[in-house]
């Protein structure tokens, strides 16, 4: 029995599909057949393929040849591949061997395009990092990706739906994905063209895509008219491929040549002149700040007090982040970001794609290229990102070196401990702090919990960074218990804590009343600090900083994290285990009341905690920005 079959459709594809079948045939790997469903091509296809060894079969739309192709295959395993791809070196070995270790069902490769463009390699290596970003929330990918699935599942689910005309290969995904494990596959990746790409414009392309892909995550179908789609394209020549016309044998692409896709083009190389190596002039630090929630921008503004008393600096935010730093600091430039839909206390996935697939083609032209506009006249000599994605990708594209410091790599770097049932919130979380920060030199993470490090040589661990104003405070146990609410539709929570005889003052619903015990406040720095220095507790999510802070005061914390949250529920789940606070999953009147019983007994275990100190992180920052510095 043959392991893997290769399924590929075509029409009047006798430019592109000798360099795929070339690419194919260049591989170690040898245990494949491979089958061409062609829809009636009028030029050499059938030809080129009955010439090369392959069977031929009748095709048509895309979901037809596959399914007609899989009804051929004799192999276990079935890839399916567009026919404008070219394999990397030991793709088919690289893409059995993980598949099977993994024990998958479906999975889709990565991509690289084929193209000398920095523009084409964000575009798709963004798109790479989407995919495995939403990998454990929704299964989905394209025949451009490379589709790898089980022979059994794909007659289980009865292959390809041939009454759709767009997004097939879509939906043939998440249906296997339903019934199996699916992946992006991490090593494996194909060339693809360009040629859509170059034909229709960045803007039509990225509108169709996004709205098919918006349509796809609420669950709708939308048809190849609806999005003026088709499957047949026009003949191009090679000049799209200034690559590979350098190539004596453009039919074979060695490993080297993948390489010099990815290798910054010599006119785009930032260089910096003679007297900055002289040390005559300071290093300069592009500085990149993530907007949901503050407290990135609050520790950025600590950190970057201090930065720039030693270095240049160019900051980059998102958000509530900028509008914090724009106050702080005059070289502060918008960019936009990925913001979290959250309803009822809980993380609402699919609103949360929908909103940020609508704004993608916009968001991605204006902040990366922002980025990449003042990158270029600024000739930075590293980035520092504090979880911020298009930092990241500037770093990949300039080949400029990438600090991480943030709270959230804890979750990836780090061997942590929490509850089982909480281990798909994990996965997915992982896959969307992996995507975010790609290949750092080092990760700086910041917590008030020590676990144990993956790999010590790149990675590090300090305590919180704390504002001046939190340090300055004198703390005292007053007669009030702190609230702090993201979500102002959380009913349940005013209901029991009106059955209570203490007294609450509550931040978050943006409004000023009294209402019994309760006294609701607009947010106000200053009265806020005030009221946290003399509250006995604080009720709160799982927010970083307001927890961080508020172990600095010693008050003992009642977390209740957003659901869906797996970076909140880490950060509750370890203050109960280090006896600072509660973690439950619901606020209730039993649970607050044994809360409030044991205040005297997390107050004395607070008396233990130092989670503080902003010079060392700031020396560690500064002794790697020296380190991994390009010039």
């Amino acid at each position: 029995m043959t392991k893997i079959s290769i399924i590929i459709p075509t029409f009047n594809e006798e430019e592109y599909l000798p360099q795929l079948l070339d690419s194919i045939k260049n591989q170690n790997y040898t245990d494949y057949e491979i089958i061409i469903a062609d829809a009636q091509s009028q030029d050499k296809t059938r030809e080129i393929a009955e010439s090369y060894g392959c069977i031929v079969v009748e095709g048509g739309l895309p979901a037809l040849g596959r399914n007609n192709g899989a009804a051929k295959a004799r192999g276990e395993l079935l890839l399916f591949l567009d026919s404008d791809l070219i394999l990397t070196d030991d793709y088919l070995e690289n893409a059995v061997e993980e598949f099977e270790n993994q024990n998958l069902g479906i999975a889709i490769t990565q991509m690289i395009p084929l193209s000398d463009k920095k523009r084409d390699k964000v575009l798709h290596e963004f798109a790479n990092r989407f995919m495995i970003m939403v990998e454990s929330i929704k299964p989905h990918g394209a025949g451009c990706y490379g589709i790898i699935a089980r022979k059994d599942l794909h007659n289980d689910v009865k292959g390809f739906d041939e009454a759709l005309d767009f997004g097939e290969d879509t939906d043939y995904i998440e249906r296997i994905g339903k019934i199996s494990s699916f992946k992006v596959l991490r090593k494996p990746r194909v060339l693809v063209s360009i040629r859509r790409l170059e034909k229709e414009g960045l803007k039509s392309l990225a509108y169709k895509y996004t709205k098919s892909t918006v349509y796809d995550f609420m669950g709708k179908k939308i048809s190849a008219d609806e999005l003026d789609y088709t499957f047949g394209y026009d003949n191009q020549n090679l000049d799209e491929y200034p690559l590979l016309k350098e190539e004596k044998n453009t039919s074979q692409v060695s490993s080297e040549s993948v390489k010099s896709l990815n290798a910054p083009n010599k006119l785009d190389i930032l260089k910096i002149d003679s007297k900055h190596n002289s040390g005559t002039v300071k290093k300069r630090i592009i500085y990149s700040v993530c907007g949901e929630g503050l407290g990135h921008a609050i520790r950025s503004g600590v950190i970057l007090e201090e930065l720039s008393k030693k270095y240049e600096i160019l900051i980059f935010a998102s958000d509530r982040a900028y509008s914090y730093l724009s106050q702080k600091f005059d070289n502060v430039h918008e960019i936009y970001g990925f913001n979290t839909v959250y309803e009822d206390n809980t993380v609402k996935n699919r609103k949360t794609f929908v909103k940020a697939m609508k704004t993608l083609p916009r968001d991605l032209k204006s902040s990366l290229g922002l980025l990449y506009k003042l990158a270029r006249e600024f000739k930075p000599d590293i980035i520092v990102s504090d979880f911020e994605i298009y930092a990241s990708l500037l770093s990949n594209l300039l080949r400029i070196p990438l600090i991480s410091i943030d709270n959230m790599h804890v979750i990836t770097q780090c061997n942590i401990q929490y509850p089982d049932k909480y281990k798909k919130e994990k996965l997915k979380s992982e896959g969307v702090v992996r995507s975010f920060i790609v290949r750092p030199e080092r990760y700086i993470i910041i917590s008030y919990f020590y676990p144990e490090i993956k790999n010590p040589e790149k990675t590090v661990i300090y305590p919180p960074v704390l504002r001046k104003e939190i340090m300055d405070l004198k703390t005292f146990y007053g007669d009030h218990i702190l609230v702090y609410q993201t979500s102002k539709s959380n009913l349940k929570l005013i209901k029991t804590l009106k059955k209570f005889k203490d007294n609450f003052i509550i931040y978050g619903f943006d409004k000023n009343e009294k209402d019994g015990n309760l006294e609701f406040k607009l947010f106000n720095e200053d009265q806020f600090f005030d009221d946290l220095k003399n509250a006995i507790a604080v009720i709160t999510n799982g927010g970083f900083t307001l927890i961080s802070e508020s172990l600095y005061l010693k008050k003992p914390i009642y977390s209740v994290p957003v659901k869906g949250q797996f970076e909140q529920i880490l950060n509750a789940v370890y203050l109960d285990k280090l006896g600072y606070g509660k973690f439950h999953e619901e606020i209730n009147e039993e649970n607050l009341k044994k809360f409030l019983k044991n205040l005297p007994e997390y107050q004395e275990n607070l008396k233990n905690y130092h989670g503080y100190d902003n010079k060392a992180l700031i020396k560690e920052l500064e002794d790697s920005i020296e380190k991994y510095a390009k010039y």
